[in-house]
């Protein structure tokens, strides 16, 4: 179990951040209620954590249940181009989770087409032409192991069974996950803003304040779409982040997969089409964590041949796009 250190943050403010995983969406009402604080420490919490935590609450398309292919691209670049190109990655809509490694010279990227042509588009046609690109990696993820509408937080144990069932969102039966296209206007909203009231959206949409509940919980039950949460993992005390790039034996990918997923410091992992038969991030306090993690329960797991690590140098984009001012 992970444990929570910070000077300007707490175990309530930890809390709020896992209540918010569970149910991005719920009312600050019913979050104070298990949290046992008030309406009003729940609101001014959250509007700390968004100004100094980079907390945003999104709602994102997953592109495991929707059948759609995801990529992990490794970037290497000179090193006076690596950040214009990370910049202008994370200002595309299809990416997310841009890190500068190795020094600054290289870019990790993961990429979600929505359609063949925008694949084409960035890996045949903009990125080759980029004069400051001097080579292309791109990993297909093939399975997730962990991540996606599962996060982090709750390695620290912050809630209880009780609070996390109390928080979890009433929906309906899952139907299909599928997207129509009058779903446009109501993702392009929640991309934006995963915590936009209901009068919000029936202003973008067109639609009733009833038919929007009823679709957004429909697809939220389906699981073509789920609300996620972003915040600096610095506020926590884990201010450092590394890309682990693992070979395994071939009949030990799911076991060592399956394993990783169950280790505190890992908060995504997927089998990848590549070189390497695994992609996990590594969320650590320090160079010292990450070197105890690779040399204790990465190093010591049967199957795993080869790692390759790389450290974040600075996370350009997680889920959404905020320029440096």
């Amino acid at each position: 179990m992970l444990r929570m250190e910070s000077d300007t943050f707490d175990l309530l403010d930890l809390r709020l951040l896992s209540a918010l995983e569970v149910d991005g969406r719920a009312p600050f009402s019913r979050i104070a209620a298990v949290l046992g604080v008030s309406d009003r420490t729940i609101a001014r919490r959250y509007r700390r954590l968004c100004a100094q935590g980079g907390l945003r609450v999104v709602v994102l398309r997953d592109a495991v249940r929707l059948g759609q292919d995801q990529w992990m691209l490794r970037l290497r670049c000179a090193p006076d181009g690596a950040t214009v190109i990370a910049d202008a990655l994370a200002r595309r809509p299809d990416t997310y989770w841009i890190g500068l490694a190795s020094g600054g010279t290289e870019i990790a990227c993961i990429t979600r087409p929505r359609s063949p042509g925008d694949h084409d588009d960035l890996l045949l046609g903009k990125l080759p032409r980029t004069p400051s690109v001097v080579e292309i990696r791109a990993l297909q993820l093939l399975h997730r192991f962990y991540g996606g509408p599962v996060g982090w937080l709750p390695r620290f144990r912050a809630l209880s069974e009780e609070q996390i069932a109390a928080l979890r969102p009433d929906l309906p039966e899952p139907g299909p996950a599928r997207l129509e296209p009058e779903d446009a206007p109501l993702l392009a909203v929640l991309e934006r803003d995963g915590r936009a009231t209901y009068p919000e959206l029936q202003r973008a949409t067109g639609r009733s304040e009833s038919a929007v509940k009823r679709r957004l919980s429909a697809l939220i039950a389906s699981g073509a779409v789920y609300v996620d949460i972003e915040y600096d993992s610095a506020i926590l005390g884990y201010p450092r982040a590394a890309i682990l790039w693992i070979t395994t034996a071939p009949g030990a990918l799911d076991s060592v997969g399956r394993t990783l997923a169950g280790h505190d410091e890992i908060a995504f992992a997927s089998a990848t089409a590549g070189p390497s038969h695994i992609v996990v991030t590594a969320v650590v306090r320090d160079t010292a964590s990450l070197y105890a993690y690779l040399s204790g329960p990465l190093g010591h797991l049967d199957g795993v041949q080869h790692v390759e690590a790389t450290p974040f140098l600075r996370r350009v984009k997680q889920l959404t796009y905020r320029p440096a001012r």
